[in-house]
């Protein structure tokens, strides 16, 4: 019974060459699915390390793995172009095949369905793809050469480069069109929406930070060198512990002869394995490399220095060289969510309201804390401000002299009264908020 079936259905001339030459070449198409399969992975998951290899070797391999991972869209086109057509010749001869040996009914249309897919997903895809995710030199070294040369080949050439140009067009009209916007639109914005919805105010805060964060520099905000706490390289370890728990700091700058030569940074964690170490411990090899900032940076790039040497404060110096003060990256994240306190933190503030439109300031006072306890955004200020950065700097630099006690400045619609100073510095500000006049138009 199976010797006439086969019979009757092989091959109407009783010839089996055909067959033969079918399955020959659906098996070099199957091998040659998955070499192409495992040429994907191995590519596209090349490591570091392996390219490294790579440029360090000077055979020809070596080399043209190299320039098709210098057009990955072109080398993947190749490789799915191929792939697709010997997958449809394999479907193509399976299916002549199963004609030969069965005839047309149920059982031949699972085998051309679940058949064919199970084999071509198993030793074309999944077989291939695993091992060459472990072996992935080993296939670029075999692949390189073939897939060069497939990626030349009419008609592949031709679909790959309408591929890739296809899909160029596709990604330019899916790119959403940039929009110009200005920080000033920003902030106009951010006020149209805080005068609708007054309940999230911290939210606006956070807001008007984020849009006025890269306009501000490292001056601005640093502490200057008149109220950092540093100390000299040559300090007793039993003072320096002392200072260390009245300041409260985790980190301190340290220097030799001046505040002009920081040593190093003392960060208090590397004290703790030697609480208990003699008066003559020498505490001074602990220091780390400072990191020195112009006065100028901006503190946006600054939070990203931060961020790639994983540090949290910079010594800040002028141009000349002199050491102005200390940034830190509390500092700069103050600038967006608002004060930051732990506890350490005093509640000494730098000013006191007396009304609703009085003040009273330190001169010290950093023009941009300024602006925040009167709330304003401080455009005026900052243009006339010149190279003054503290609340005395700005009267000194509109008076164009160090004001003495009682002299008056006005600036806008604010006043600003002297309430103690010396020959050097003017010490404390009284602040006075004049109601702003509207102009008629007519």
């Amino acid at each position: 019974m199976n010797s006439s079936f086969f019979l009757l259905t092989v091959n109407s001339s009783g010839s089996l060459l055909p067959i033969i030459i079918s399955i020959t070449i659906l098996l070099v198409l199957l091998v040659g699915s998955a070499l192409i399969s495992g040429s994907e992975v191995a590519f596209f998951s090349l490591k570091p390390k392996d390219i490294d290899v790579l440029e360090n070797e000077t055979e020809k391999y070596a080399i043209t793995t190299l320039a098709l991972l210098d057009k990955p869209k072109d080398l993947l086109a190749t490789i799915l172009i191929a792939n697709n057509f010997i997958n449809v010749s394999i479907i193509i001869l399976s299916t002549y095949l199963s004609a030969q040996f069965m005839q047309d009914g149920p059982f031949k249309l699972m085998v051309d369905i679940v058949g064919i897919t199970f084999v071509l997903l198993l030793f074309g895809e999944v077989i291939p793809k695993v091992y060459a995710s472990k072996n992935g030199l080993k296939m670029t070294k075999m692949m390189s050469a073939p897939l060069k040369k497939i990626g030349n080949v009419f008609p592949i050439n031709i679909l790959r480069k309408g591929l890739v140009s296809g899909t160029s067009i596709i990604s330019n009209l899916n790119k959403k069109k940039s929009i110009d916007v200005s920080s000033d639109d920003l902030e106009h914005a951010i006020k149209l929406t805080k005068a609708k919805n007054e309940e999230n105010e911290e939210n606006h805060k956070i807001l008007e930070g984020i849009v006025k964060f890269g306009s501000k520099d490292v001056k601005q905000i640093m502490k200057a060198r008149t109220d950092v706490v540093a100390f000299d390289v040559n300090t007793s370890y039993k003072k320096l512990c002392n200072e260390i728990i009245k300041f409260g700091y985790s980190r301190i700058p340290i220097y030799k002869n001046s505040f002009d030569q920081v040593a190093g940074i003392l960060y208090v964690k590397d004290l703790i394995p030697y609480i208990e170490e003699v008066e003559n411990f020498e505490w001074n090899a602990l220091l780390r490399k400072p990191y020195f900032v112009p006065e100028t940076k901006m503190i946006d790039d600054l939070l990203k220095n931060f961020q790639e040497k994983k540090m949290h404060m910079a010594i800040v110096v002028d141009e000349f060289g002199g050491t102005s003060g200390v940034v830190t990256l509390e500092d700069i994240l103050e600038e967006i969510i608002g004060d930051i306190s732990d506890e350490f933190d005093t509640d000494d503030l730098q000013y006191s309201k007396l009304d609703d439109t009085t003040y009273v300031f330190e001169g010290k006072t950093p023009l941009v804390d300024f602006y925040k306890v009167i709330d304003i955004d401080g455009k005026e200020f900052e243009e006339s401000k010149g190279e003054s950065d503290s609340l005395a700097g700005f009267i000194i630099e509109q008076a164009g002299k160090i004001l003495l006690k009682n002299e008056k400045v006005t600036f806008a619609n604010i006043s600003f009264i002297v309430e103690s100073a010396d020959k050097r510095k003017v010490k404390r500000i009284k602040v006075v908020i004049e109601p702003k006049i509207e102009h008629d138009e007519n």
